[in-house]
């Protein structure tokens, strides 16, 4: 529904307001029924929220009245519950935003009232929706049911909506004037008994006094008001404006004195009646406590004050005896009193001027009223505006009176009743009144009146000032300002009123002394008579004056002036008071006094001040009281003032009395201390003597901490002495004191910077300071504690090194075991600051006496090293970095890491922090401390160690395996320094410079080089620390540039020494494999560098050295030679010479061979004219590797040359052909036979595989041919023939058709010497070995049938049909001797392969063999196992002809004629056949004869051929045709039963036959039979 009524809305939108308030009107009326309905169904919560949800889209969207709006929240609130009335608010709260800013109605302000915490739910609901009209609307309902119905319960809820922060700004403002209307509306019919105008004015009031921004906006609309403000206070009985508000007095009076307050309503002239006939004192309101009357007087005056008729008829009632007012003090006391107390403004401001009429008439004009000035000045300083004006013109009229001398001396009024006692007043004579009046308070008003401070600042003025330092017309006198002072203050002192004397204090209280006479000498009985007031009576009479009691007790103690030997001794005695104790106040108040004048008291009167205020405290802290306040302000007091140096001293001096007191012990029981020592420990620990030495102890140092140490250098002597004494103290109470040691220790630090700027102040080193603090250090346990002494002792290095250089070893060494291990950042600080200053001038001292500096710090520096393991891992870092850089780096970094690898060993942790270390210096630095690392680790294998047995502790007895194990842990920490990558960034960037610094970091890595290589020689022997060696070398090598690193070692290679010069070059060959081939620079330096490597070559001596330059040469060609092939080709002729290639030396050889197999890979056809040297030398050397079958073959020179031959054959092919072809394929089958290794013959054979592919094919197949005759026969080794095969057929793989074809003369010859292979190994010895089934001549004629396949495959049919028919011409010719069968045996074995690969396709190609075969069958004697093998192979052939026949070839009766008979034939040789033989190769063979010859004839002629071998004698041959028929049964079913007639006798026959297997394989034929038809034989048989 809601959302069709928000459609519906939308819908009925129009742009003219008429039609829009039709439609609206409309909606309603279909709406408002239904909704009237659902919002009072309180039984259904679900409901009501829904019709909420409709009625927030109707005042939200539809143009509703306000009447329609408050018809929706009259029915809303009718009907919601305790379930619904949260929603319902937020209803309201839309609803009252499209309402006007008016009331709501009773119904909606009676049920919002009954809602629980309804203004914190407002508050609420405003952070979702704006609650301020129904909050705005709700509030001003109840204001007006205020003071229409004097429903005072509602104001509660106006005040929370107010403050509580729901309504606007100009709201809260509206609601704030309409509640002032209501309360000026108020009347008796509503109030009568004034308890509504009493609490709308309390509300009136605390919302005036709020804070915040509503206090703000209320205290506006009060000034914005535009009515008599103070009538409507004086209504209330309250002041509405001031500060403060004032609560009525009648009830705190007592009343004892018979009078009752008047009721409001009664009439004036009755009341006054009643109190006429009544007895009432007519003494002055000044002299005593203010009685019943009074309070009954003042209540009638302010009923009376609004209306001028009745305040006349009030003031010239009797009761007040104005007619006697000259000579009687009560009238004007009466109004004198109420304007200086919190009435409201208009009921001061009409007393001011009911005094103010009266002076005016003429019995006035002969008396002195100098009385009244004190009080005209209070009230001139009043809050209200409207006051200060009454009493400027009050003032006015006093000065009138004081305008002429008059001839006599006028009387004073109330001299002797104004106050209950008049002997210590001062007045003054007429022309010292008239100055005050006529030259300070006339001149003055305007300002007065406009703030209530001007008077007061007016009359301080005139009172401090002179006339020479002020005009002429306003000056006084010193007679005359001394006068007004003594008159001021004896009123002040007199008066009953805390008001007046409040107000008058502010001026007195700024007066210090008016010729010679202070306000200490004339106020201080005023202090006094207020101390002496209990805390009890001092709160009411403050309470009275809505006055606080501590502003009081502040202007009582001001009075008091700094060195008034009097008013200070009066502060000290009302400290010292019991009664004092009680007025907490008053006790704040004096010791805030005696602090504000501390600053101004003379040197003697601050040092008694001082020590007063030590006794104060430390006595009352001695006290079981468990609060003291005498204690804790005497403390602040201490605290908080600015101590001078000498007062200070005094109270560091008393310290050491009180220390002596408890440490040295009676002269009587001196002698028993060594005995008694423990006890008298343990009776120290408890006296209150050490207790109270203590905490005496404890404030003084506190003070001196706080006091700015460092502004009094002068204490540092005695601060030493106490810190000396606190030893001793530690000692007694067994505790550490380290607070105690702390507050010195830190005051010391802060002086020490005075005695370093000031170079007057000298610290005196004979005094022992350094041994006090090597004592604290050592004895304390308090990290605190030692922190500061280290700090001092740093400060000190700095200021007098000579104070404590000689006690810093034993600090060191403590600190490793104690401060080093804090884990704060101010132990780290404290650590710094010792190692930044002490460090150094210890230093300096050991240069100066010219010894070994790292031996000298040994312990220092293994007393860090030891500590290391302790010190909180996130502070290491820096602490190390610190000290080596106060140490020196370049002197200590390497000792530091050296002792820190020997006592930690190597690792991980300990390597990772010493390369963090080591990577926080220069690169120079770094560069120095390994080259001292190095000469440190030289220093262990010398006869006599020197600084390695001080920092490593080996000495000269120590054994070898120590002095390997030191080595190991320092050589392994070289590689990572050295591997650290931001040194080896640093290093490149400085070396791009090519400055000064750049040279000196390439001397310096040239040094490290040597030295690094120098020590490998030295523990060459050792193999563990000689691969250390290597792998720091190797970290080395990478740390430079290439560039840079031959630049650096250029140097090196002028050395005379060879063995120097080829490390380096060793050291280059290793640093090139590392280089990256895409570095140009890498790049230009390497190829720079090769003419310089030839020049090795070619001029060098020494073969190891020409050996390495090779290896490098050969490095830098393999990654950047074709980059610069002119420099690699000049290269390449100095290796391919003798002076390189053509020396005698074989590792020179090899080295120079590999090289130039990389040089072909880089020049290519750039090489050629190198290679006339090169490959004669190469195959010479080849075949010298292989020992010519006497010597041992060498491996390593026979692989560099294959390494050689093999880049030639794969880069420059045609380099290789006729003779050097010839050649390297002979020596290749001599290298086969030769029995080597794997990895030679694998080197050889990948450069016959390079040959095969490569090189021109009719080369490479004529001196295959030519080596046949080397290749075909080594006895029991067939390597060479296998790799012979390889490459004949990897090259046909290689080669296309056409290249076959042309060479197909040269590859028939080596396939026909191939198929011949095994007559001619047999003719040339070797044992036939065909009685084994897998042996290696079987497995070559396997590869060789293979291969043959693949040349045939490239071969067409016109191309090979010749060579077939010749090769079965060949198979047979007179040639071969008596290896025929031999041959045959190989041919056939191909043919097989043949006709089984090729199928149907060459099916043809068996006329070629039919002749050949048949006679082979015809003569055939199986006894022969050759001839049977030939036999076998030969029905093996067969079968696959017949089996792949697709073309009807067996089908003519000549081909068919022509082997049928043939083999039907052979089983009359079936004695001499193995059953395999039948099997296998006969059976088959018939079977796919008559499968292919598929002709009823052919059939028949073969049955009739089988049936007759059926009744032969021999049973072997009965057998084996049973199994073919058999077989033909099986293969060819009812097509071969065809014959079965014919079969059928000779079955029958063959039931009875004699043996045994000839009847079951029958039998088995039978049931073949039987299954292929579906039928029995039995019939047929019978």
């Amino acid at each position: 529904m809601a959302e069709a009524v928000n459609g519906m809305l939308d819908k009925m939108r129009s742009g003219r307001k008429s039609i829009q308030a039709e439609n609206d009107q409309a909606l309603l009326q279909q709406i408002v029924p239904v909704l009237s309905e659902s919002l009072v169904m309180k039984d259904i919560p679900g409901i009501q929220i829904a019709s909420y949800m409709i009625v927030a889209i109707l005042a939200s969207k539809g143009s509703l009245d306000d009447a329609a709006l408050s018809a929706f929240m009259d029915q809303l609130v009718h009907g919601w519950t305790s379930e619904t009335f949260r929603p319902g608010l937020v209803c309201l709260c839309i609803l009252s935003q499209y309402r006007s800013a008016k009331q709501l109605s009773g119904r909606v302000t009676k049920a919002l009232l009954k809602v629980p915490n309804l203004t914190q739910t407002l508050h609420e609901i405003s952070r979702d929706h704006r609650v301020d009209k129904l909050a705005n609307g709700l509030a001003l309902a109840l204001v007006d049911r205020l003071h229409k119905k004097g429903d005072v319960r509602s104001l509660p809820v106006v005040t929370s909506l107010l403050l509580g922060q729901v309504l606007q700004e100009k709201q809260i403002k509206v609601v704030y004037k309409t509640m002032l209307v209501a309360a000026h509306k108020v009347n008796d019919e509503v109030d009568q008994d004034g308890q509504i105008r009493k609490e709308l004015g309390l509300t009136l009031v605390r919302l005036s006094q709020a804070g915040g921004d509503v206090g703000d906006v209320v205290r506006a609309a009060i000034e914005d008001i535009d009515f008599n403000i103070e009538e409507l206070e004086l209504r209330l009985g309250t002041a509405i404006r001031p500060k403060l508000a004032i609560e009525q007095p009648q009830e705190d009076v007592a009343m004892n004195d018979g009078f009752e307050a008047p009721k409001l309503k009664e009439e004036v002239g009755v009341a006054l009646d009643r109190l006429a006939k009544a007895n009432h004192p007519t003494a002055s309101c000044l002299s005593q406590e203010p009685s019943a009357f009074y309070h009954e007087l003042c209540s009638l005056f302010m009923n009376v004050a609004t209306s001028e008729t009745e305040l006349l008829k009030f003031d010239n009632a009797p009761v007040l005896s104005r007619p006697l007012a000259p000579t009687k003090s009560f009238y004007l006391t009466f109004y004198t009193r109420i304007w200086c107390e919190p009435f409201p403004t208009l009921a001061r401001m009409t007393a001011l001027e009911r005094v103010k009429e009266r002076l005016k008439e003429k019995d006035c004009a002969e008396l002195d009223f100098q009385a009244i000035i004190p009080y005209c000045i209070v009230a001139l300083s009043d809050p209200a505006k409207k006051v200060r004006r009454a009493a400027a013109d009050l003032i006015t009229v006093l000065g009138s009176l004081f305008a002429t001398a008059p001839a006599k001396t006028r009387p004073i009024w109330g001299a002797t009743d104004l106050y209950e006692k008049t002997d210590g007043l001062t007045w003054l004579d007429f022309d010292a009144a008239k100055s005050l009046i006529h030259s300070v308070l006339l001149p003055s008003l305007e300002e007065a009146v406009l703030h209530e401070d001007q008077v007061l600042a007016a009359l301080t003025s005139a009172l401090e000032k002179s006339g020479k330092e002020t005009d002429k017309k306003r000056h006084l006198s010193h007679a005359t300002r001394l006068s007004v002072f003594k008159f001021l203050s004896s009123h002040v002192i007199a008066t009953p009123l805390l008001n007046v004397r409040l107000r008058l204090l502010k001026t007195l209280n700024q007066i210090r002394s008016i010729s010679g006479t202070s306000r200490t000498d004339l106020l201080l009985p005023l202090l006094r008579s207020w101390a002496d007031l209990s805390e009890i009576d001092a709160r009411h009479l403050a309470e009275l004056a809505d006055l606080e009691v501590a502003a009081v007790d502040a202007a009582c103690v001001d009075v008091v002036v700094p060195n008034h030997e009097l008013g200070l001794e009066t502060l000290i005695g009302l400290i010292r008071e019991p009664r004092t104790s009680a007025r907490q106040h008053l006790l704040q108040a004096i010791f805030t006094r005696i602090r504000k004048m501390f600053p101004s008291m003379k040197g003697e009167t601050q040092l008694s001040t001082a020590r007063t205020m030590l006794s104060l405290s430390q006595a009352a802290a001695s006290s079981l009281s468990e609060s003291n306040l005498v204690a804790t302000e005497a403390s602040d007091l201490l605290r908080n003032v600015d101590l001078s140096a000498n007062t200070l001293l005094d109270l560091l001096d008393s310290l050491q009395d009180s220390v002596k007191l408890v440490t040295v012990p009676p002269a009587n029981k001196r002698r028993r201390v060594s005995t008694t020592e423990h006890s008298r420990s343990l009776s120290l620990l408890s006296s209150p003597e050490l207790s109270s030495t203590l905490n005496r102890t404890t404030f003084v140092l506190e003070l001196v901490q706080e006091s700015k140490p460092e502004n009094h250098p002068e204490l540092l002597p005695s601060l030493f002495t106490t810190l000396s004494d606190l030893q001793q103290l530690r000692a007694l109470v067994g505790s550490e004191l380290g607070y105690l040691q702390n507050l010195v220790l830190s005051s010391l630090l802060a002086m020490i910077p005075a005695y370093k700027n000031n170079k007057d102040l000298v610290i005196d080193a004979s005094l022992g300071y350094g041994d006090v603090l090597a004592t604290c250090i050592q004895r304390s346990s308090s990290p605190t504690v030692i922190n500061a002494a280290l700090l001092l002792v740093a400060s000190l290095a700095r200021t007098a090194p000579d104070v404590v250089l000689h006690s810093v070893m034993p600090i060191f060494t403590f600190m490793g075991s104690s401060v080093l291990r804090q884990a704060d950042d101010y132990s780290a600080h404290v650590v710094n600051q010792t190692v930044k200053e002490v460090i150094p001038p210890l230093i300096d001292t050991f240069r100066k006496s010219r010894r070994n500096l790292v031996a000298s710090t040994a312990e220092l520096l293994s007393s860090f090293v030891i500590a290391y393991e302790h010190i909180p891992s996130h502070r290491k870092h820096d602490l190390f970095i610190s000290l080596i850089e106060n140490l020196g780096p370049e002197d200590f970094l390497f000792a530091l890491l050296a002792m820190f690898v020997d006592k930690y060993g190597a690792t991980d942790s300990i390597m990772s922090f010493l390369a963090q270390i080591m990577a926080s210096f220069s690169v120079e630095i770094q560069l120095q401390t390994l080259i001292k690392l190095l000469d440190l680790i030289s220093d262990i294998f010398k006869p006599k160690p020197s600084l390695s047995a001080v920092l490593l502790g080996k000495n000269e007895n120590a054994g070898e395996e120590q002095s390997q194990k030191i080595a190991m842990k320092e050589l392994a920490l070289l590689p990572l320094l050295l591997g650290n990558r931001r040194l080896k960034k640093e290093i490149t960037l400085l070396a791009e410079r090519d400055d000064m610094e750049s040279a000196k970091i390439r001397d310096l890595y040239a040094t490290l080089l040597e030295n690094l290589l120098t020590l490998a020689t030295t523990v060459k022997a050792k193999k563990p620390l000689y691969n250390k060696c290597g792998d720091a070398l190797s970290s080395l090598l990478n740390l430079l540039s290439i560039s840079e690193f031959i630049k650096s070692v250029e140097s090196l290679l002028d050395r005379p020494n060879v063995t120097l010069r080829q490390k380096v070059l060793r050291a280059l060959e290793v640093r090139v494999d590392n280089e990256s081939t895409a570095d140009p620079k890498s790049r230009i330096a390497l190829l720079a560098f090769l003419p310089q490597l030839t020049a090795v070559i070619r001029e060098s001596d020494d073969i190891n050295y020409k050996h390495t330059a090779v290896t490098c040469v050969d490095k830098i060609a393999e990654k950047y030679g074709k980059k610069d092939l002119e420099a690699v080709a000049a290269a390449a002729t100095t290796i391919a010479s003798d002076h390189c290639l053509g020396q005698p030396h074989k590792s020179l050889r090899v080295m120079a061979l590999l090289c130039l197999a990389s040089l072909v890979d880089v020049l290519q056809d750039g090489i050629v004219p190198v290679l006339p040297l090169a490959i004669p030398k190469a195959l010479g050397y080849l075949e010298e590797s292989l020992g010519g079958g006497v010597a041992i073959p060498d491996t390593e020179l026979h692989n560099a040359a294959y390494a050689l031959m093999t880049s030639l054959a794969q880069h420059i092919p045609y380099m290789i052909s006729g003779a050097y072809l010839d050649r390297l394929l002979s020596v290749s089958t001599a290298s086969a036979y030769a029995g080597l290794d794997e990895e030679a013959n694998s080197s050889r054979s990948q450069c016959l595989q390079f040959l095969a592919k490569l090189v021109h094919p009719k080369s490479l197949f004529v001196a295959l041919n030519k080596n046949w005759e080397k290749v075909y026969y080594f006895e029991g080794n067939f390597l060479g023939l296998a790799e012979y095969l390889q490459v004949l057929g990897t090259a046909l793989d290689k080669h296309s058709k056409s290249v076959i074809s042309k060479n197909i003369s040269t590859l028939s010859t080596i396939f026909f010497n191939t198929l011949d292979l095994r007559r001619a190994r047999v003719a040339a010895g070797e044992k036939d070995d065909r009685d084994s089934v897998d042996t290696p001549l079987t497995r070559i004629e396997t590869t060789v049938n293979e291969t043959l396949l693949k040349m045939i495959y490239k071969l067409n049919d016109a191309a090979f049909r010749p060579i077939f028919s010749q090769l079965v011409e060949w198979s047979s010719a007179k040639d071969a001797g008596n290896g025929v069968l031999l041959r045959q045996h190989s041919v056939y074995g191909f043919l097989g392969m043949f006709f089984d690969n090729l199928k149907s396709i060459v099916t043809s190609y068996a006329s070629y063999i039919i002749e050949d075969a048949a006679k082979l069958l015809a003569s055939v004697q199986l006894r022969e196992i050759l001839e049977k093998d030939v036999w076998t192979r030969v029905l093996f052939t067969l079968k696959k002809c017949f089996e792949h026949d697709q073309d009807g070839f067996w089908q003519a009766p000549a081909h068919f004629n022509a082997v049928a008979p043939l083999l039907v034939k052979a089983f009359e040789q079936a004695p001499e056949m193995d059953d395999a033989d039948g099997d296998r190769f006969l059976i088959p063979a018939i079977v796919e004869l008559a499968a292919a010859a598929d002709a009823k004839e052919h059939h028949k002629e073969l049955n009739q051929g089988l049936l007759r071998h059926l009744r032969s004698e021999q049973a072997a041959e009965r057998i084996a045709v049973i199994k073919c028929q058999q077989a033909l049964t099986d293969r060819l079913g009812e097509e071969w039963l065809a014959n079965l007639p014919e079969m059928l006798p000779y079955i029958s026959e063959l039931q009875d036959d004699d043996h045994e297997i000839v009847e079951r394989e029958n039998r088995r034929w039978i049931v073949k039979i039987e299954e292929t038809l579906g039928e029995s034989l039995d019939s047929m048989l019978q």
